[in-house]
């Protein structure tokens, strides 16, 4: 939860646990960012290069992380607050931008939900779309309601319509065996990462170690889970992967000869 009070936001998420638990058996926590533990985020690179455990940063930060990959499923839930998310919420993104580098919520599936008095829903949809989907995320669903006081009845009619299609989207995926093969975004930002972290051991190794580790860099593996590709999605990749290899040994190398 983004908000830092029981408004809209919360009232948005309240109607949305309701309706999940009238479909699934299912066990709901909020987990409040406004009262967390968090630190701003120094920019000292250290969770990038060392790892997260080396963040100089002592406090909620990993716990919360641990507390996300015991669920199932994650609401990323928060109000429109100048066009973007709220502080709290964008304190808790950078704080764990690691997972930018290292995905690691591929069993989980996400529900993004966010209010506004008038705009801004679709931007900030937008953007917690592609922190949730780089993290590893399959996002399942997202609802985006109006809440301008006062709130008209044809508007709170559409924002039940929106809450209850994303409560069902979100139900569906968490019902499903397995996850969603990934779209051609997915599998451009693989082959796009892998090109990078191949190379990046001595300047980056808690990264190319973490790849390593998972058989990322293998030939023959083709998406970071063991989802079907699309054959025209891989050969793009792959593509993709030679041309962005060929520019990090361009930049390496120009970054050696400057030394």
């Amino acid at each position: 939860m983004g908000s830092p009070r029981k408004g809209n936001t919360f009232q948005a998420c309240e109607d949305l646990r309701a309706i999940l638990e009238q479909q699934i058996p299912v066990e709901f926590e909020y987990l409040w960012l406004h009262d967390a533990a968090l630190q701003p985020c120094r920019g000292c690179l250290a969770c990038f290069t060392r790892g997260e455990e080396t963040c100089p940063n002592r406090d909620d930060a990993l716990l919360i992380e641990q507390k996300m990959r015991e669920a199932d499923g994650i609401v990323f839930a928060t109000p429109v607050y100048g066009m973007n998310v709220t502080g709290p919420m964008k304190t808790f993104i950078d704080r764990l931008s690691y997972c930018f580098h290292r995905p690691r919520f591929f069993d989980q599936k996400a529900l993004l939900v966010t209010t506004a008095g008038f705009i801004g829903n679709d931007d900030v949809l937008k953007y917690l779309n592609t922190v949730a989907r780089l993290w590893g995320f399959e996002v399942a669903g997202k609802a985006g309601t109006i809440t301008a006081t006062p709130v008209p009845p044809y508007r709170i009619e559409k924002n039940r319509r929106v809450i209850t299609r994303a409560a069902g989207e979100f139900t569906a995926a968490l019902q499903r065996p397995s996850r969603k093969s990934p779209g051609l975004y997915d599998v451009f930002v693989f082959h796009g990462q892998r090109a990078a972290f191949r190379q990046l051991e001595a300047i980056s190794p808690a990264d190319y170690r973490y790849w390593k580790e998972k058989g990322w860099f293998d030939r023959d593996v083709k998406y970071f889970t063991g989802d079907p590709v699309h054959p025209l999605y891989h050969a793009i990749g792959a593509v993709v992967e030679w041309i962005s290899a060929r520019q990090v040994r361009k930049d390496l190398d120009a970054g050696s000869e400057a030394v």
